[in-house]
């Protein structure tokens, strides 16, 4: 068995191994990692040999800490990064380039069927008729998204939103409120196998999953690192957030707002953001957290993404692709019935 992972910000762990009689066997570690003393290779090879095939990430993780000899140096990977690699190949996982890619950039469309369009083609992807995809959203219409399981009372003014023409859509995944506007954000989707982050906690695939946006920032010139659990963020500021979604189908839903240029002021306005929600933050405003994609790089918005699906290509081989009639359709049903509803905008009132 043959496991890989390349740790965000760092080294490629790579592993091999068997499993005899329900334990590991055969285990060596490999990967472009620096590593000091040289014998604690052969000292982490000892301890993964002979675990429980079972045993899950903490465990290996815990045996692989407890092998190494005193002062022992790791740069670029950790022992959790190796127990990582090891669930992954246990798991029969597959990585990026296991897959035809493509990358849609399609028309605007309401903030109701953007958030169809999300489950729908998750779906899509873990029943097997489209391929793994990633999506860049087009705006028109202001919105606050807000996460499943977050109360709208407690996260929107309603007399500002009506103000200034906002409306509040209620997404699939958790996480916090995101406010948008038209071009004022930069917003993508990814839709895939769960195989690809099979072996991984919901924490570890956060950072596997937006380490090329990382890279295409950083591209950019924006020293843009990931800072747990679900941010994006530079040393001016957060430039967006991610979640997370994984369906029963067979797949996995991941998608990330960052903004490209922020009306502060209004944010805060239509936003109940409240002390609590900042009081970890060092800073009195909710406006101050977010440092926006043009006032670091200078560049358009349309600039930006198209850097970023370059840079998705080169490193995944992605082609163009479109959403289809039939997938459309599918997620104009799915407004009807679900997203334009009464009933799952104040699920949690």
């Amino acid at each position: 068995m043959h496991g890989e992972y390349k740790v965000p910000g760092g080294k490629l762990v790579v592993v091999d191994l068997e499993v005899v009689d329900g334990r590991i066997a055969q285990f060596r570690l490999a990967g472009d990692f620096f590593l000091e003393p040289d014998s604690a290779l052969e000292a982490i090879d000892r301890a993964v040999n002979g675990l429980p095939a079972e045993s899950d990430s903490k465990a290996i993780a815990a045996a692989v800490k407890e092998a190494l000899p005193d002062g022992a140096i790791l740069l670029g990977f950790s022992p959790e990064a190796v127990a990582v690699a090891i669930r992954r190949a246990l798991a029969k996982a597959t990585s990026w380039r296991d897959y035809d890619w493509q990358i849609v950039h399609a028309k605007a469309v309401s903030p109701q069927l953007h958030l169809a369009l999300d489950e729908v083609l998750t779906a899509e992807v873990g029943e097997g008729r489209r391929g793994p995809t990633l999506r860049i959203w087009e705006w028109e219409e202001p919105a606050v998204v807000i996460g499943s399981f977050q109360s709208v009372k407690n996260e929107v003014d309603p007399e500002n939103a009506e103000k200034y023409g906002v409306q509040v859509v209620r997404r699939i995944t958790g996480g916090g409120a995101m406010f948008m506007e038209a071009g004022s954000v930069v917003t993508y989707s990814i839709y895939a196998p769960a195989d690809l982050v099979q072996g991984m906690s919901f924490a570890d695939s956060y950072a596997y999953l937006d380490e090329w946006a990382i890279i295409a920032l950083k591209s950019l010139g924006i020293d843009a690192v990931y800072q747990p659990l679900n941010d994006i963020a530079s040393p001016s500021g957060k430039i967006g957030g991610a979640a997370q979604k994984r369906l029963g189908s067979g797949a996995v839903l991941h998608h990330v707002t960052m903004s490209y240029d922020i009306d502060g002021q209004k944010m805060t306005e239509v936003l109940r953001i409240g002390r609590e929600k900042i009081s970890d933050k060092g800073i009195t405003s909710a406006a101050k957290r977010v440092d926006p994609l043009r006032s670091q790089t200078g560049l358009s918005r349309a600039e930006i993404i198209e850097q970023m699906k370059l840079t998705f290509r080169n490193l995944y081989g992605a082609t163009d692709g479109d959403i289809t009639d039939a997938e459309y359709e599918a997620a104009e049903r799915l407004v009807e019935e679900k997203f334009a509803t009464d009933a799952w905008l104040y699920r949690v009132p």
